[in-house]
């Protein structure tokens, strides 16, 4: 297995570094799957007699893993590099699958949460984190946007595994057409396993082609001095350990932690809730699973475009300013989907993918705020230990949602004003994560490192390949 090692990834010289984001989004285009959950959420209810939230627990405990594993593995990542992190990835996240789906084949509830939930969320968190601080290191001149051409994969895995889910479903249930259909959990179960033969082959293929530079390489004309010039990017560098001392890294991390929360607890819910908004005074909803399956696709593309697009502005405008827009406009379109949204299903549709692009965006965005504040130096260490936010927000936003709603009515039953106190419970987390990002100031020069600090991972190389 030497084929992993950190120094059998090293770039040749004249490597096009182009090639570098297709490797990354071969992976985040398969951990993604997570957020098309909501396809087969009622299938889960329906065959485990469970509530909604014993449900959106098997989510929840993924999101909290991703989180945990991208903290305790981090510098792990940062020091073994991106090829043996993303084989791992993928090891953890197919046999989550596995396991789910023995979970589900032997009806145990609590198979599918340490299948899916466990094992599959520490293959989210290595998977997730493993292309970040590379592609850093790859693009210094456009860091937002190389985070976001990696990161857009992982908000667009819902675009290819919601159509997907949806298909298999109907092939692997001979019941699939018939009047209030809902999936067996027989097709579900053989969705999972196919989905894991699927991400096998792909993972595998991005851990074979990823490469990291050499230690002396930078982009052709590029001048550290031009992106040092931009307010509150630094030319210095801090650790990981240091910089969970700083008061900047838990500003950071309450804005993330907002607004993932405000995002996470709608998009878990977001095939159902479409219905909901819709649905007419003889329990009927204009909307049809089916449809509501295409809008979980289509809040994928707002979700994968407003990483890339986003991400991208903040090369131009700043961190600290495109977080405002995150922020403070999520809270206005909360607030008009909360009271308007049922009005008119163009609306509905136009702010939730406003709504899922600004949460894409922060997540995209955040690796190159941590790169301003800190510096590339374990950037993906402290990338990692950040996540915890996304952790804190895989509990608080659906549990938020769902016992909302639990206490609301029955599921397939609700309307568009049961949804009204969970958004604007969303509303005022923005409004926390906004003020909190209005505080992030540079970090005090007593955390920097000695300027004679190597500016990249712990484990460093040279053109040849032997260590620095």
């Amino acid at each position: 297995m030497s084929w992993l090692d950190r120094d059998r990834t090293i770039a040749p010289p004249g490597f096009n570094r182009w090639l570098i984001p297709p490797a990354a989004l071969a992976v985040h285009l398969c951990i993604g799957q997570v957020y098309a959950t909501s396809v087969y959420k009622t299938a889960l209810v329906d065959y485990f007699d469970a509530s909604l939230t014993q449900i959106g627990i098997i989510f929840s405990i993924a999101i909290v893993m991703l989180g945990l594993s991208a903290a305790v593995m981090g510098t792990w990542v940062d020091t073994n590099g991106p090829r043996k992190a993303m084989f791992v990835s993928a090891m953890f996240w197919v046999g989550g699958f596995v396991v789910g789906a023995a979970g589900i084949f032997t009806h145990q509830l609590w198979l599918l949460y340490l299948g899916y939930g466990v094992i599959g969320g520490i293959g989210l968190g290595i998977g997730y984190i493993s292309p970040v601080s590379t592609l850093i290191k790859w693009f210094p001149d456009r860091p937002g946007l190389a985070t976001g051409m990696a990161i857009m994969g992982f908000g667009g895995g819902a675009l290819i595994a919601s159509p997907l889910s949806s298909a298999l479903l109907t092939f692997y249930d001979p019941e699939s057409g018939t009047p209030g259909w809902v999936a067996s959990g027989d097709a579900v179960g053989k969705l999972f396993l196919t989905l894991a033969a699927i991400y096998l082959i792909y993972m595998l293929y991005g851990a074979a082609t990823i490469r990291v530079p050499a230690a002396d390489w930078k982009p052709a004309g590029f001048d550290p001095a031009t992106v040092a010039s931009k307010s509150l990017v630094t030319t210095n560098h801090v650790s990981a350990a240091n910089s969970i001392k700083t008061r900047q890294f838990w500003l950071v991390w309450i804005v993330l932690f907002c607004n993932v929360t405000a995002g996470i607890g709608i998009l878990e819910q977001a095939a159902p809730m479409i219905q909901d908004f819709f649905r007419q005074s003889d329990g009927a909803s204009l909307v049809t699973a089916a449809v509501a399956g295409g809008f979980v696709g289509l809040l994928s593309i707002g979700n994968m475009g407003g990483r890339f697009v986003w991400s991208a502005t903040s090369d131009l405008i700043g961190r600290k300013r495109i977080y405002m827009l995150y922020l403070g406009g999520g809270a206005v379109f909360y607030t008009l989907l909360s009271f308007f949204g049922d009005t008119s299903t163009i609306l509905y549709v136009a702010l939730a993918f406003v709504i899922l692009s600004f949460y894409g965006g922060g997540f995209a965005t955040v690796p190159a705020y941590l790169r301003d504040l800190f510096g590339t130096y374990q950037v993906g260490a402290i990338h990692g230990r950040l996540l915890t936010a996304w952790s804190a927000a895989g509990i608080a936003g659906p549990l938020i949602v769902n016992s909302f709603l639990d206490a609301q009515g029955t599921p397939g039953e609700l309307t568009a004003s049961a949804y009204i106190p969970a958004l604007l419970t969303m509303v005022g987390l923005l409004v926390v994560g906004f003020i909190a990002n209005l505080l992030v100031t540079p970090v005090n020069s007593r955390y920097h490192e000695p300027q004679s600090a190597p500016p990249a991972a712990a484990q460093t190389a040279t053109p040849d390949g032997e260590h620095a």
